[in-house]
């Protein structure tokens, strides 16, 4: 995709200067981890809940890392029992030259790692903090003190020598030191501060030289650490370890922040790039080689098992989106068959000055020690399947650590996960959870977590939220996706069970898609007092106008808009507005007062690295929509012809069907694109989801005025966009009783049918806040449209709005007609029970009549609408056909120049004048598609 513009947020600045720097280090390889770069070494959960933080700030759990006190006792257990595999694995360990009771420290005071300048002496960090890690569990697994004192001689050592970790000329490697050291050291600490021959003052010492020495280099202040993931999470796992060590609560809270909403990339919407069907979370350095690759899921799972430790589950946050990185990482590192891996989705990914369209070779199968933390965690400890996973953690069991003189990517982690993660599984199977379903390409992909003990899986769909449930699929067993192809319009629900050597699991929760397209937020901006705007769609999405966003005259002079000023007013809506979205059109009419560039008509998103935007004229001189999940360098951008026309109201739309995008003004498509892969859900849970702002604070806000904001899920067509616009020829007439007052009421179609109110016809409060419709008493209140009115129609469309007081029969929301003899009308509740529609040239005895089932529902408002194509008739009520007839031969051209064409009043004198209200009266040339219906009801 070409770049979009250039201009840099002063974050994005420095993200981007620090990434210059390093890339002056030559190629990519050079940006690498010492030893380990190519060819190197929604939704719920079940089991345990992570144990709950004590409530005041710096109380936390202690020892509360990587290890708890439970699980020394746990090892301890299963050392004294030498059962498998804790056993083999503390073998191992004791053979490890570096665990050795009589380890002497060599403490330096400034440690050089690849600086360009000094030698390196990394390494005799690198295996003093090993030493004193291994002699530290001996102590805590078999009551060593011989092995307790050497772990304390070590952190004192270090302690009191060390000053400063070395970066000279942009050389960085020394962060690196920082971050992974400075994560091991705190652990080592953190288990040795139970140890009575550890002096308070020495621990002092130690933390404050934590404090002092590692923590600015990894705090939420450096960016150096930030280009790619593995870099940002060592940081992110020295800030967590050095935080808890320390008992500082806000360093804590800054960096669980960090990597829940940080812009890094380690953060892990960022690190966790791209989620595929069957929950494959492509990861951030998948494409660059698997060395680094692994070094991710190595320090991802760190931070979540020492946050977990302390009562945060950053292990299910974003629905197990650390779980879906592993998944894919491990599946793309595995031994299918023979030689050959098995394969891995890829979708493009770009940061600047690195690019790549698929997973990286380089590296491919390395084996880090890391994989029992991982599985343990989520199969033994939540019940969730993690098959590649699994897999992974057996080829590498029983795990070693750190051993001479290997050096290099050795040192990246602390390993024997064997003995130090293994749990026995639990008790029960679990059922399937954090079940999603998302329309694409009009298909709903399904996508679960599995159970640890299923064989395999059922999908089961029904039409309504309670079921019941029908079985739609059988025998699922890799990936866990199942897409439901085929579905007629309408709402879906979807459960999925597990089949397991006990039996059919409970089933997981529930999903709920759309087929079609459904309305899921509707911003009529009515209100034109006030600082909210009600989404009328009832799903509780309106917006807050905010910065001086204030009410101006809606289009045509219609009701209401929202005007945006240009200088920093803007309306913002819920959070999440679109975590659940796939196929989507999104449509509004605006008038934009021109001569800006990159202002937004809208933008969704969490800050600059994940958003969607359709802004009236870009840096390139054209309309333009983009969508991100990496910023500015990995936009899929499309580009209208033309800018977004000034000074006039403009009805824009865009839609996404799969990867197809479109863009249309006034109803018609002026630029199509394929291979938009990034759908709305994928952004996540956005938190600036605005209208008229940016997420670059340097873009000018929108000036001008956004009026009938909507968001449809699933892709409109083309005939559905003209209906929404009203821009078709087809439109023919069309009554918004927007006045409120005086004695007529203007056609928006164009064509000049202004209705005069008659009788004791008058104004009152619409279907949405302050805005308004026609109120019709009865008594002879009625509307009157110019004569001729349906003279040169055959096939149409009539829609409305009614809000019917009921107890009346024989009474008309229209009748168009000239006499008894010639007329067609529609009537709430004919004398037949049942809301009816009528059309003759020869009075009551030749009338095709069409009834629906019932009469119009009275109370409420109903959209109501009929069609003719043909000789088949239908009736619609809220969207959804009611009645079907064919052999209506007869179209209201038929009718001649009818001359009295009412709302409300009959062409019989003795019948009732309707009662109630009326409101968006719209007639069209053509029978209007089922999905047309819907997208007028706002069904949809």
């Amino acid at each position: 995709m070409p770049k979009t513009k250039q201009t840099l947020s002063s974050n994005r600045r420095a993200f981007c200067a620090n990434t210059l720097g390093l890339l002056a280090l030559g190629p990519l390889g050079a940006l690498g981890l010492s030893g380990c770069g190519a060819g190197a070494d929604a939704g719920e959960v079940s089991g345990q809940a992570a144990p709950k933080r004590q409530g005041a700030p710096g109380a936390f759990t202690h020892p509360g890392l990587l290890h708890t006190q439970a699980d020394f006792d746990r090892i301890s257990q299963k050392v004294a029992a030498r059962a498998a595999p804790w056993f083999s694995d503390w073998l191992l360990l004791l053979q490890n030259n570096l665990a050795s009771n009589t380890w002497n420290p060599d403490a330096r005071p400034v440690v050089y790692r690849n600086d360009g300048v000094h030698g390196d002496n990394v390494q005799v960090l690198q295996w003093d903090v090993m030493a004193a890690y291994l002699n530290a569990l001996q102590w805590k697994i078999t009551g060593n003190t011989a092995a307790a004192d050497t772990a304390v001689r070590i952190l004192n050592a270090w302690g009191s020598t060390l000053t400063a970790i070395n970066t000279t000329d942009g050389h960085y490697d020394g962060f690196l030191a920082a971050g992974l050291q400075g994560y091991q050291f705190a652990n080592v600490a953190e288990i040795m501060r139970g140890y009575s021959g550890w002096a308070a003052a020495d621990i002092a010492t130690f933390q404050q030289m934590m404090l002092n020495v590692f923590y600015p280099m990894v705090g939420a202040s450096n960016n150096n650490l930030q280009i790619f993931s593995s870099w940002d999470l060592c940081a992110i796992a020295a800030s967590v370890a050095i935080a808890v060590l320390c008992d500082d609560q806000a360093r804590f809270d800054d960096a669980v922040r960090r990597f829940q909403h940080g812009t890094a990339n380690g953060a892990i919407a960022q690190m966790t790039y791209y989620i595929h069907p069957g929950y494959l979370g492509q990861t951030q350095e998948s494409g660059r080689d698997q060395g680094h690759n692994t070094l991710s899921i190595a320090l991802v799972t760190v931070i979540c098992e020492m946050a977990w430790n302390q009562g945060v589950d950053l292990y299910g946050y974003d629905n197990n989106r650390v779980l879906a990185a592993c998944e894919y990482t491990a599946k793309g590192n595995l031994i299918q068959s023979g030689s050959t891996y098995y394969t891995v989705p890829f979708a493009p990914y770009a940061i600047q000055g690195f690019s790549t369209t698929t997973f990286a070779t380089g590296g491919q199968g390395i084996q880090r020690p890391a994989w029992a933390l991982i599985y343990n965690h989520y199969a033994n400890r939540m019940g969730l399947a993690a098959p590649y996973t699994k897999k992974f953690s057996q080829l590498v069991a029983p795990e070693t650590g750190g051993s001479y003189p290997q050096g290099g990517g050795t040192w990246d982690q602390l390993g024997y996960g064997t003995l130090l993660f293994t749990r026995d599984p639990l008790p029960a199977d679990a059922p399937p959870s954090g079940l999603t379903a998302v329309t694409t390409a009009g298909q709903v992909v399904l996508s679960w977590w599995g159970s640890t003990n299923a064989t395999s899986y059922n999908v089961k769909r029904a039409t309504a939220p309670a079921g019941p449930y029908t079985v739609i699929a059988t025998g699922i067993t890799d990936l866990l996706t199942y897409t439901d192809r085929g579905l007629a319009n309408g709402t879906y629900y979807y459960v999925v069970t597990a089949v397991t050597p006990s039996g059919e699991t409970a089933a997981s929760n529930q999903a709920q898609a759309v087929a079609g397209s459904k309305l899921h937020t509707l911003l009529a901006f009515d209100e034109g007092a006030g600082a909210a705007a009600g989404d009328t769609s009832g799903n509780g999405h309106g917006a807050a106008l905010v910065n001086g966003a204030a009410w101006a005259p809606g289009k045509g002079g219609q009701g209401s808009a929202l005007a945006l000023n240009g200088g920093g007013a803007y309306a913002s809506l819920p959070a999440n507005l679109l975590d659940t979205v796939g196929d989507f059109t999104i449509a509004a009419w605006v008038y934009w007062n021109g001569g800006q560039t990159w202002a937004r008509i809208f933008d969704f998103g969490t800050n600059t690295l994940q958003y969607m935007f359709l802004s009236p004229r870009t840096s390139r001189g054209t309309m333009c929509f983009a969508v991100t999940l990496n910023g500015g360098f990995g936009e899929c951008i499309v580009d209208a012809p033309a800018p977004l026309p000034a000074g006039q109201w403009t009805h824009v739309a865009v839609t996404l069907s799969g990867t197809d995008l479109a863009i249309y003004v006034n109803g018609t498509v002026v630029k199509t694109a394929s291979g938009v892969f990034i759908p709305p859900y994928q952004l996540g849970h956005t938190t600036q989801n605005w209208l008229g702002r940016s997420q670059y604070s340097g873009d000018p806000t929108f000036n001008g005025m956004i009026d009938d904001f909507r968001i449809l899920q699933g892709a409109a067509s083309a005939a559905d966009i003209a209906a929404l616009c009203g821009a078709t020829s087809n439109l023919h007439t069309w009554l918004t009783f927007g006045e409120g007052g005086g004695a007529t009421a203007a056609d928006a179609s164009g064509n000049g049918h202004t209705a005069t109110l008659a009788g004791t016809a008058a104004w009152t409060a619409g279907r949405q806040p302050l805005a308004k419709a026609l109120s019709l008493p009865g008594g002879g209140a009625h509307v009157s449209l110019p004569a001729g009115l349906v003279d040169n129609l055959s096939d149409f469309t009539m829609a409305a709005w009614v809000y019917w007081n009921g107890n009346q029969t024989w009474a008309r929301i229209l009748d168009f007609g000239s006499n008894t003899t010639r007329y067609m009308f529609l009537s709430p509740r004919t004398g037949r029970g049942t809301l009816g529609f009528a059309i003759t040239t020869n009075g009551s005895r030749a009338e095709y009549r069409v009834d629906a089932p019932a009469p119009l529902p009275s109370g409420q408002w109903v959209h109501v609408a009929v069609t003719l194509a043909g000789a088949d008739f239908t009736i619609y009520v809220n969207g959804v056909a009611v009645k079907t007839a064919s052999g209506v031969n007869l179209p209201p051209l038929q009718l001649g120049t009818t001359t009295q064409n009412w709302l409300g009043r009959s062409q019989f004198s003795s019948d009732p004048s309707f009662s109630g209200k009326i409101d968006d009266f719209r007639i069209y040339r053509g029978a209007a598609s089922a999905a047309d219906i819907a997208v007028l009801a706002g069904a949809q």
